[in-house]
């Protein structure tokens, strides 16, 4: 069973819509999935994050921050086959 990850995102955001495009594709066939999360939704996360977004995390290890850091990212899957 694959790994959920989390993207906080909000809405009307290309960086958003593009780091997303991104993970999903990197992520076909892994078993993983992306959950995005709209931090304009809770204001909680909308206080942590502010204008952060994009951030891809998993549990609570940020993986990419508003853009794709391939590097990072090929080596948590490395790490979560």
């Amino acid at each position: 069973m694959g790994k959920t990850l989390t993207l906080y995102t909000r809405k009307g955001c290309p960086l958003c819509e593009e780091l997303a495009a991104e993970v999903c594709a990197l992520l076909a066939g892994t078993g993983h999935a992306l959950v995005p999360v709209d931090v304009d939704a809770d204001p909680e996360l909308k206080a942590e994050y502010g204008w952060e977004v994009p951030l891809l995390f998993d549990g609570d290890t940020e993986i990419c921050r508003h853009q794709l850091n391939l590097p990072a990212f090929q080596e948590w899957l490395r790490f979560n086959p």
